[in-house]
């Protein structure tokens, strides 16, 4: 296979990893929309792709950035390297969408590129050398944001919450609801704008990688072409629903109404584009997650299902390694098959 067929065959497996996504978050940017009976599930996956898809044009690419150079040895990484990275995240993705768990695509993804980065390192440098495929980089940050996020989301959440009830206090919950109702139409939109500006530009960052490391590009730059398609294909995966995860997020975490999924839209947005600002790739799954959390806790801590909760958990922590495995063992078979 030529280095022109590899790349074309890596930017195509891209678009559908960032397609994948895009269905298998769907769930966090309409989740709460429809457990709430705002919007019905065909008008909230429409109203999200829409969203997801806008942030191309609001947004930077530092993101993508991060993704392509922030994590892994560029000296050690080639178009295979990229391809066993893009097969790890997409078979984790797909296990955890079968399962219904709510599992992070940015952290398949990272975790993927770094299994078969170190499995390259292995390859040309030896076992003993297998994590100089690595650079600290983003890493600690990174790592850190797997913690915060979905604190973040929680406590902001809870605090809006607080708000809600103080400032409605002379309100009928009906009352509060016909506002609300119409509220989380914006706070949908901010969450699936917040989705589509972080999730999106780690496919722009791969596609980048491989642009890159076939000689196209000399330098790290994302073309407007690869910010086009990267957005397009994660906001027609969005438009495909992913309705396994829906039912864990909306309706079997806690009970949501107009306000709670407002507050927890919004508490989730916000953590997300404070990690897009950052430069961070951020799990949109943890931030809503946590925000949902957040919005269940304020009555009593055991309107949470902390039990669905754990799970969704122990899926997040497994997301890296278990990503990373699945590319590292895809490195070696493509190896073997292709010579890579």
């Amino acid at each position: 296979m030529t280095v022109s067929h590899l790349a074309v065959l890596i930017i195509g497996i891209a678009l559908v990893f960032d397609y994948i996504n895009g269905f298998h978050d769907a769930a966090n940017s309409i989740a709460t929309i429809v457990a709430t009976r705002v919007l019905t599930p065909l008008q909230a996956v429409a109203w999200a792709a829409f969203f997801n898809f806008a942030a191309a044009f609001l947004f930077g690419t530092s993101v993508a950035r991060t993704v392509g150079k922030g994590f892994v040895n560029l000296d050690l990484v080639t178009p295979w390297v990229i391809l066993a990275g893009l097969v790890g995240a997409i078979v984790w993705d797909l296990i955890t969408w079968w399962l219904g768990l709510p599992t992070s695509s940015s952290h398949a993804l990272i975790g993927g590129y770094a299994g078969a980065a170190i499995a390259h390192a292995a390859v040309v440098r030896g076992v003993g050398h297998s994590f100089e495929g690595l650079i600290l980089g983003q890493w600690p940050l990174t790592l850190l944001f797997i913690f915060t996020a979905p604190m973040i989301g929680l406590v902001t959440a809870y605090f809006l919450m607080v708000m809600v009830y103080w400032l409605f206090r002379k309100s009928s919950p009906a009352k509060m609801d016909k506002y609300f109702r119409k509220l989380q139409l914006l706070s949908s939109a901010a969450l699936s704008l917040s989705h589509g500006s972080n999730d999106a530009q780690k496919t722009m960052g791969v596609i980048t990688g491989v642009l890159v490391t076939s000689g196209y590009q000399t330098a790290f730059a994302v073309p407007n072409w690869v910010i086009i398609a990267a957005y397009g294909a994660i906001a027609l995966g969005t438009l495909s629903g992913g309705w396994r995860i829906v039912h864990t997020m909306g309706g079997r975490l806690t009970r949501l109404r107009p306000r709670s999924g407002f507050c927890a839209e919004t508490g989730g947005a916000m953590a997300i584009l404070l990690a897009t600002r950052l430069g961070l790739p951020v799990s949109t799954t943890h931030a809503i997650a946590g925000a949902i959390a957040g919005v269940g806790s304020i009555h009593r801590l055991k309107a949470v299902r902390w039990g669905i909760a754990t799970n969704i958990l122990w899926a997040w922590v497994l997301t890296i390694p278990m990503a990373a495995l699945i590319a590292w063992f895809s490195y070696f078979a493509l190896h073997e098959l292709a010579g890579a």
